[in-house]
């Protein structure tokens, strides 16, 4: 047991390392739900956090990239509409002139 587990550090260590600097809030939410789900799977903690913490920062980064492409195109949209005409327009000249009588 204690060989799967330093099997496990030595695999996930390199690739961690050589990310360099991690999504802290994606990394940090995915190793605590990794590290819990996989000590319930079988006291895999260290494992299931390591997993965890890999799969959170993928899909913080890649909330990241949608936001950054929801922002992009909001700027590149049209501008929006003047404003639209008021709802009472005094009446000209020729439409008094129809108005009285005759």
């Amino acid at each position: 047991m204690k060989k799967l587990n330093l099997l496990a550090v030595a695999l996930v260590f390199p690739i961690v390392a050589a990310s360099g600097m991690a999504e802290a809030k994606g990394c940090l939410k995915g190793a605590a739900v990794g590290g819990v789900a996989g000590h319930v799977a079988g006291h895999h903690g260290v494992l299931g956090a390591a997993v965890g913490c890999a799969i959170g920062t993928h899909r913080a980064n890649v909330k990241a990239k949608e936001e950054a492409r929801a922002r992009a195109q909001a700027r590149t949209q049209a501008p929006a509409p003047a404003a639209p005409p008021p709802a009472h327009t005094p009446p000209t000249k020729a439409g008094l002139d129809a108005l009285r009588p005759l």
